[in-house]
């Protein structure tokens, strides 16, 4: 292939050459100063008047040039393709020998070769544009025919720089997949023992946990080759199309075994059938047909193995995940804090870090973020170091990065009233206020009235520990932390403003869940209320069954206005028996537009009330209980904050 392609370049280098040439060669020739053109009639004149020493002429030509006595040179054509002789002989003329000198010269050879250069260029040039249209057509026939063929990535196992020391995390999903790894390199030693290796390894977790790192991971520790093929690249607007990439993907694992087949995102492919408007004849559910039949056809001494990556586990085939295919499910949820901490030092690496920064105190104040977005806090804080000329990244670019990746950037240009920085100010030391006088509140971390993304102002608690499981007193506390901006505004300007409308909305949503999922209400009891479901025709839009009689319906509402009145008023009686510091701090808050946490607390004398939670029985009678929903994990982030109305 590619000595055709230097042929096929020099043959078109030399067309461009030779045409250079000839131009050249032309353009030369016409440049030349050529001597005065007179009729023929009046060379013949010239020639009687004995004014002519010399006629040159070339053979087969028609032009000629007369050069006088004088030195002057005079140029003439020849008509009729008739000789010099006969012309001077025709106008009367007497030639004798060397009155005048008639010299003519042979035919040159570059006449001839223009000649044939000014027909062949064309020629070429035509054929060269017609092998080229034809060439056209027939890529774009094996572009057509090539579909079929699977689009995957295939990275070399000992290239890749992606190693297990690289994630981190995500240690339990480590040690699944440590197996897998045992497994490509020392395949023998499951054999002996009669020993499966899982087929497939299905990858589940929220966006930026890792799924695609760890895999590249795993396929760098093992060092063999590694396909990677995202779902959505398999369906085309050809009927076939999908199932013949399948085909195609799996033959290439088969021929480069043992290897890994990464599939990210397969919920593009592998939601439940029978849910589509196509019914079997869905293009879709004939790709995953294809991917079913082909991830239980392996041989048995076939080493390829599957891993899949998807956040949306729930709308999976349940053929796919049966044992045979997707033996294995390992989840990647967001990190806790030792993993935050482990996240850090490994993006942190070769970044120069200022001697204030605390990695376990940057792990506290970023609960809830993937490991995504840790890399991202690092980043942008390396870009604000850079943007402020500073050599090495502090804890002040640190914590502007958490609040860049939480809120968004500053918008300190916006333009403001003095009222409207004011009602901020109370908004927010409403929502400060109510967290430091309530037991289960997180301790505030920091409050500003600059205002970020859509927000112009926010309250940012910082957790003292994960959770993974909230108590109904909890819920209740921030209920009323979540309403103490809108009490503030009331209780100081008699009004109240838009800046609550994000406040309410959450607000609203937790008591809903209390009531209807968590059982928390004392009139409805433990019961599950409503049956959501989401429809596969309208994308991510969920629909809710009602399984419940209308008078449950107006309880559910009489429960969730009970809980958020009770917390209404909790925070409005907090607040009112704390005017003074409301007014105090809100005022220090307009002047430095920023509090951080030792601040706040430097203007109380009282310690922080601590958390009220009830004791958890131990001995015998404590029953180990599994985890509930996932729904309840990572609550809502319930900073405060005037959104837009």
């Amino acid at each position: 292939m590619g000595d055709k392609r230097i042929w096929r370049n020099s043959f078109v280098w030399l067309i461009v050459a030779v045409a250079f040439v000839t131009i050249y060669v032309t353009i030369k020739g016409n440049s030349e100063n050529p001597p005065s053109f007179v009729p023929i009639s009046q060379v013949a004149k010239e020639v009687k008047d004995g004014q002519v020493s010399k006629i040159t002429t070339q053979d087969g030509s028609s032009d000629i040039v007369v050069t006088l006595k004088t030195g002057e040179e005079q140029r003439s054509r020849l008509t009729n393709n008739d000789s010099i002789y006969s012309v001077l002989r025709d106008n009367g003329v007497a030639i004798s020998p060397g009155n005048p000198e008639i010299d003519v010269q042979p035919a040159s050879s570059w006449g001839g070769i223009l000649g044939i250069l000014s027909f062949l260029l064309p020629t070429l040039f035509l054929v060269g544009v017609f092998i080229f249209f034809m060439r056209q057509a027939q890529g774009s026939n094996n572009q057509a025919l090539s579909f079929g063929k699977s689009r995957a990535r295939l990275f070399s196992g000992s290239k890749q720089s992606v190693r297990f020391d690289d994630v981190a995390g995500v240690q339990e999903a480590k040690e699944e997949l440590a197996e897998v790894v045992e497994f490509l390199k020392y395949p023998d030693k499951f054999a002996s023992l009669g020993a499966r290796i899982p087929r497939g390894v299905l990858l589940v977790g929220p966006p930026g946990t890792g799924k695609t790192l760890l895999s590249r991971a795993v396929a760098g520790e093992a060092g063999v080759p590694f396909f990677s093929i995202s779902g959505s690249e398999f369906v085309e607007m050809f009927v076939g199309v999908g199932a013949s990439r399948v085909r195609d993907l799996f033959d290439q694992a088969k021929r480069n075994a043992p290897c890994i087949v990464f599939i990210d995102e397969i919920d593009a492919v592998g939601r439940q059938r029978g849910a589509g408007l196509g019914g079997s004849h869905d293009e879709r559910e004939q790709t995953l047909n294809q991917i079913l039949v082909e991830m239980d056809g392996f041989d048995s001494n076939t080493n390829v193995i599957v891993i899949a990556a998807t956040n949306r586990p729930d709308v999976l085939d349940p053929a796919l995940l049966r044992p045979g295919r997707f033996d294995r499910q390992v989840v990647l949820d967001r990190p806790d804090i030792a993993g935050r901490e482990a996240i850090l030092k490994v993006h942190t690496k070769g970044k120069p870090l200022d001697r204030d920064v605390s990695l376990h105190t940057l792990a506290k104040q970023t609960a809830g973020f993937s490991g995504a977005d840790l890399e991202n806090t690092v980043n942008e804080a390396a870009i604000l170091a850079a943007r402020r000329n500073r050599k090495l990244i502090s804890k002040v670019e640190l914590e502007d990065a958490i609040d860049r990746v939480i809120a968004g950037p500053e918008r300190k240009s916006r333009i403001i009233t003095e009222r409207e920085k004011y009602v901020t100010a109370f908004h927010e030391v409403g929502h400060a206020l109510a967290a430091r006088m309530l037991p289960n509140v997180d301790p505030v971390h920091k409050i500003t009235i600059i205002a970020r993304g859509m927000a112009g102002g926010y309250t940012r608690v910082l957790p003292a520990e994960d959770r993974h499981l909230m108590t109904k007193s909890q819920f209740e506390d921030m209920l009323a932390f979540a309403l103490g901006g809108r009490v503030a505004e009331e209780l100081v300007f008699h009004e109240i403003s838009t800046g609550a409308e994000n406040d309410i909305q959450q607000v609203t949503n937790i008591a809903r869940k209390m009531v209807t999922e968590y059982g928390m209400s004392e009139l409805l009891g433990p019961v599950a209320l409503g049956h959501k479901e989401e429809l596969v025709f309208l994308g991510r839009e969920i629909s809710e069954q009602r399984n419940y009689s209308d008078e449950i319906a107006l309880q559910i509402d009489q429960e969730i206005r009970k809980l958020i009145d009770n917390a209404y008023q909790r925070a409005k009686q907090i607040l009112t028996e704390n005017m003074d510091k409301l007014i105090e701090i809100s005022n220090v808050l307009v002047e430095k537009e920023t509090l951080d946490a030792e601040e706040f607390e430097a203007m109380f004398d009282t310690p922080r009330p601590q958390p009220q939670l009830a004791d958890i029985p131990r001995g015998k009678q404590a029953q180990t209980q599994p985890e509930g929903d996932d729904k309840m994990r990572g609550m809502p982030d319930l900073s405060g904050g005037l959104a837009p109305a």
